[in-house]
Formats: structure tokens, C-alpha cells, sequence
């Protein structure tokens, strides 16, 4: 099995110091990012609406897939919403159509790049490797979790949007024959 490079080792201590920090808004990007299971550019590009529906932040969204230009749903988890609900009440986002708005160049929301920066920031922050650890790392978290717990491929797949089981298999590095074993 290939190293593990999910959020596991760090998935409290990021979010610990974003709420000591008030910082509203990467504590809401960390928690949705972890929710959604996104590639960091669908991430960055979310809207408002996407999540937000007469006031009240969704249970539940859905979001079209550059990659595969498939709808992912996911849920919004309590903590996810109440973090939402406190970056969307501060100014910058006062009539902002994205969820992460830019703040340079007139740019419409936070670049890929940017973002990659916030989580290099977060991972070294409780002295972790950077490089070990990136965007994809927050798309892999919950999956790898949630597959560690239940042992369920499948599951995985559908919530990965993956169309053939092998790709699942590669994407959370374990071995075919271990995959096998735990699914009969």
C-alpha cells in the first residue's frame, strides 16, 4: 500500500486553529473542501447559490464537474454550514456570486493557485511536510476515511464520481487483492 497521504494525521488540528483564528473564511474553505470531495478547481469556482438557498445554507449540494462535466452531489455537515454561515456574513462577501471571491487582479474568485497556497499554509502550520500533503489531499480525505471504516469500494466510487472500480483502486492506493478480500 502506497503512503497515506489524506488529511487524517492533521484533520482536527487545521480546523482547531482556523476557529482559535476567526478565520472565517479558510475555516469554511477546509471544511467544505473536506465535505465535497472536490478537485480544488471546481472548489474555487463555487457560487453562492451553490450552497445557499433562501437564506439558509444547504443540507445538501450539488456541483457540475469541469473534469467530467457530471453533477457531484454531496452533504454539508453541520460544522460545514455553521462555518459557512460565518464567512458568509463578513464584508468581503457582501454581494459576491462566488463562494471565495478574489481579492487581486479583479479576479472573480481565488485562483487554484491560491488555493494551494492556503493549504500549504495549513499543513505547515502544525509542521507537516508540504509536500507530502496538497489540494488533492483535502479530495481524499473524507473517501479514504470513509473506505478505512467500512471497507466498501463501491461506495467510494459513486462518492469519487469514478466510472471504472480500478480507478478507485489506484486513487486510494491499496492493492487489488486487499481490495478483493475485504469486499467478499
Amino acid at each position: 500500500m502506497r503512503k497515506d497521504h489524506t488529511i487524517k494525521p492533521w484533520d482536527q488540528t487545521p480546523r482547531v486553529r482556523l476557529e482559535l483564528a476567526e478565520n472565517y473564511r479558510d475555516l469554511a474553505l477546509y471544511n467544505l473542501a473536506i465535505d465535497s470531495k472536490l478537485h480544488g478547481c471546481d472548489l474555487v469556482k463555487m457560487k453562492v447559490v451553490d450552497v445557499m438557498a433562501s437564506g439558509q445554507i444547504k443540507e445538501c449540494a450539488s456541483v457540475l464537474q469541469s473534469k467530467t462535466q457530471k453533477p457531484a452531489r454531496f452533504e454539508i455537515y453541520e460544522g460545514t454550514r455553521v462555518s459557512l454561515a460565518n464567512w458568509m456574513r463578513e464584508p468581503l462577501m457582501v454581494g459576491s456570486e462566488y463562494l471565495w471571491p478574489g481579492r487581486f487582479h479583479k479576479r472573480l474568485h481565488i485562483s487554484t493557485r491560491q488555493y494551494a497556497r492556503i493549504v500549504r499554509d495549513w499543513v505547515t502550520s502544525i509542521g507537516l511536510e508540504a509536500s507530502a500533503y496538497g489540494t488533492h489531499s483535502m479530495r481524499r480525505t473524507k473517501v479514504t476515511q470513509i473506505y478505512k471504516k467500512t471497507g466498501n469500494l463501491r461506495a467510494v466510487q459513486l462518492l469519487l464520481g469514478h466510472t471504472k472500480m480500478d480507478s478507485t483502486v489506484r486513487y486510494l492506493g491499496v492493492e487489488i487483492e486487499d481490495a478483493l478480500a475485504i469486499e467478499i
